[in-house]
């Protein structure tokens, strides 16, 4: 069994490889998205999709690489309906509390603070709440990927019931939370490591790993940013 893999294909979607070999990708956006890089456009077999919420910048890609990747998608239930509707049929809808076991992965979705929707038509179709997910891996490695949310007191919750070792945290600030929310929230959560996403992509989105970095690695938290494309195990 290998180690965990972690690719970052800009703004909120990577794709994970478990220590026992299945591609996960979370909240898919890449066509339109500045930020990601050419490989973004072959992703190939993926095994997984974990989407967290409704805006574009998080589910724009999910119905044609759900297509051609031939992956199974968890997504918060009013979200699963929509993409069922779109013509995707391996889809599984939750809630937030709720566990799957599934591909030999653990998989229990978490509450986030966000707003949750898609524009169609010129309408705001709004799709349930806006979650995160708790993945905990073949060899027990577990991870908290937050979608987008602004910080809240059950994270230490999060933290003292999934014990999580890495967080994916939005730093960007103005739509989520910015680099002092996102430190506070892995000193709520206790994890070991953080990687940060959802900032960058736009000016408006002015958090930075530095700043982050110069909050939490006094604490022995350690920040992995990674440049968009870019491969970390």
């Amino acid at each position: 069994m290998s180690t965990l893999s972690i690719t970052w294909l800009g703004h909120a979607t990577f794709v994970l490889k478990s220590p026992g070999g299945k591609r996960i990708i979370f909240d898919p956006w890449v066509t339109g998205n500045p930020a990601a890089p050419e490989s973004a456009k072959h992703l190939g077999k993926l095994d997984l999709m974990l989407i967290t919420h409704g805006h574009h910048d998080h589910t724009h890609d999910a119905v044609s690489i759900g297509r051609s990747s031939g992956a199974h998608v968890v997504a918060p239930y009013e979200v699963s309906v929509w993409l069922h509707k779109k013509g995707l049929q391996h889809v599984t809808g939750m809630n937030p509390g709720g566990t799957l076991q599934m591909l030999g992965l653990s998989i229990a979705m978490v509450p986030a603070m966000h707003s949750s929707s898609i524009e169609e038509d010129e309408r705001i179709i709004y799709l349930g709440l806006a979650t995160g997910y708790i993945v905990k891996f073949e060899d027990g490695l577990t991870i908290y990927y937050s979608g987008d949310t602004s910080i809240f007191g059950d994270m230490r919750l999060i933290g003292e019931m999934y014990h999580p070792t890495i967080a994916f945290l939005p730093i960007g600030d103005l739509y989520t939370m910015g680099p002092e929310q996102a430190a506070k929230a892995c000193e709520l959560l206790g994890v070991k490591q953080v990687v940060p996403m959802h900032y960058g992509t736009f000016p408006a989105l002015t958090g930075t790993p530095a700043k982050l970095r110069e909050l939490v690695e006094p604490r022995g938290v350690q920040v992995l940013e990674l440049k968009p494309g870019e491969t970390a195990s």
